[in-house]
């Protein structure tokens, strides 16, 4: 209900879009209710014929999507926990391409690469998981990450890929070990503060796939590699500040400076949520739980000028302690062209976790990042030399990151906690990014056969 009403059952629309000037790893995914589960794909941009990668150029090239599955209907996963104002239930299982592999119960459905040995194997991996944070390791092999979120990054080794919910990663392997089979495995990283107190157990917490290389047989016994602890933040934030983008102009001077902090917390219960006891556990930016409107979508409300659907009076910056959090469809206007620096704050509290921070219809540079309350002083440490450039950005539990775009796309764009089960508790915004002035920078209208609510 941002850019569009939602495709109706047995229904169809056809997307039309321009990929021109982007490269990478991208994926596509449902975005009404916890659809995004299983209704997602990836969307891979390769370089036009006759360019080269900026990297020694792969010999293969092998997508690894990793989801996360319920035993339940996903729907209803997610309505029971609205109903009852709390949060959703753990997934059963982790998937790797949409099998769980040989370590989850009695499944014997595993994913399969095989390899050449001695080539350049890219790694094209997806966290789709609905709700999850995840570590990925192939045993007996390193990674060279080249891109993030299909953005090029300077070269960057590791043993260890660790993603949020909606991150890419691009990382090239050298397959030179030992003929063998190897698994690959993924598993959760819990983010959650030492303060807080909740269920972290997971139905399957570990899942696999294989890297085979070519001659040997099928039936060998695969490596394990060695996982990191489920907590083990050391190693996330090792990953995350290791990473640097190529050098790039970094957007300058800022036009728009704002601080949005996210917040978790609780809103009296509803009188739809029957199942719900006083009070349900909600979540703001800036003290606002964002609402979905029910009539039509911001985009063709932005478009119509209609009244009535949203306000322009989302606040700037954090709002004094001991204010009521409140719920509403309260956007940003952002002039068109113009520079924005966002504060993303973090706060320790009861509870607190790493948000991945997802910003639709544009990438943004991550200028710096850190633990603690930021200060105007660690302005000084921003880079604005070689900043990774993404769309998601996992802002640590009591911790801060600042992130620096151009509003340069003009329409309705959701700034959201790509943990679902933060959604519809309300962690999320909107940038209303206004015309330009000429025809090729004004929103155009909508498609005759958009879906109507």
């Amino acid at each position: 209900m941002v850019t569009q009403c939602p495709i109706q059952p047995n229904g169809s629309y056809t997307y039309r879009f321009n990929v021109t000037g982007h490269e990478g790893t991208l994926w596509w995914h449902a975005h009404s209710s916890f659809l995004r589960a299983t209704v997602y794909g990836p969307l891979i941009i390769r370089p036009r014929n006759g360019t080269a990668y900026p990297f020694p150029a792969p010999d293969q090239e092998v997508p690894v999507v990793l989801g996360e599955w319920w035993s339940q209907n996903v729907v209803d996963v997610e309505k029971d926990a609205v109903m009852a104002g709390q949060l959703p239930s753990h997934s059963d299982a982790f998937t790797i391409n949409g099998l769980t592999g040989q370590l989850y119960q009695c499944a014997n459905e595993t994913f399969t690469a095989v390899v050449q040995p001695n080539t350049t194997v890219l790694l094209r991996v997806i966290n789709a998981a609905l709700n999850t944070h995840l570590f990925f390791k192939v045993a007996g092999h390193n990674f060279t990450v080249v891109a993030v979120d299909a953005c090029y990054t300077a070269n960057y080794t590791t043993d260890t890929l660790v993603l949020a919910p909606g991150n890419t990663v691009d990382a090239l392997v050298y397959t030179g070990a030992a003929p063998g089979s190897y698994y690959m495995a993924v598993e959760p990283h819990h983010t959650l503060s030492p303060a807080a107190t909740t269920d972290a157990s997971d139905g399957g917490s570990v899942a696999t796939g294989i890297l085979l290389y070519n001659g040997t047989s099928a039936t060998a016994t695969p490596a394990m590699p060695a996982m990191p602890n489920n907590s083990d933040s050391t190693t996330a934030n090792d990953f995350y500040s290791g990473l640097r983008g190529v050098p790039a102009a970094v957007p300058s001077p800022v036009d728009v400076n704002m601080t949005i902090q996210l917040g978790l917390g609780q809103l009296p219960c509803d009188a739809a949520q029957t199942n719900c006891s006083v009070n349900a556990f909600a979540a703001a930016m800036n003290g606002v739980s964002f609402r979905l409107p029910t009539q039509m979508s911001l985009l063709e409300a932005q478009f119509g000028n209609a009244s009535g659907v949203y306000t322009a009076d989302f606040p700037d910056g954090v709002p004094p302690n001991g204010t009521a959090m409140v719920e509403g469809t309260k956007v940003r206007s952002l002039p068109y062209n113009s520079t924005v620096e966002v504060v993303l704050q973090n706060p320790m509290a009861f509870p607190s976790e790493s948000h991945p921070i997802h910003l639709h219809g544009f990438n943004f540079f991550v200028l710096a990042q850190g633990l603690g309350t930021f200060a105007p002083g660690n302005a000084s440490a921003y880079n604005l030399v070689d900043p990774v450039a993404r769309n998601t950005i996992a802002v640590p539990a009591g911790g801060w990151a600042v992130i620096r775009f151009v509003a340069n796309n003009p329409g309705m764009w959701f700034f959201h906690c790509h943990l679902d089960a933060h959604v519809p508790m309300g962690l999320g915004m909107v940038f209303a990014v206004e015309n330009g002035t000429t025809a090729d920078s004004m929103l155009p209208p909508p498609p005759a056969d958009l879906p109507v609510c």
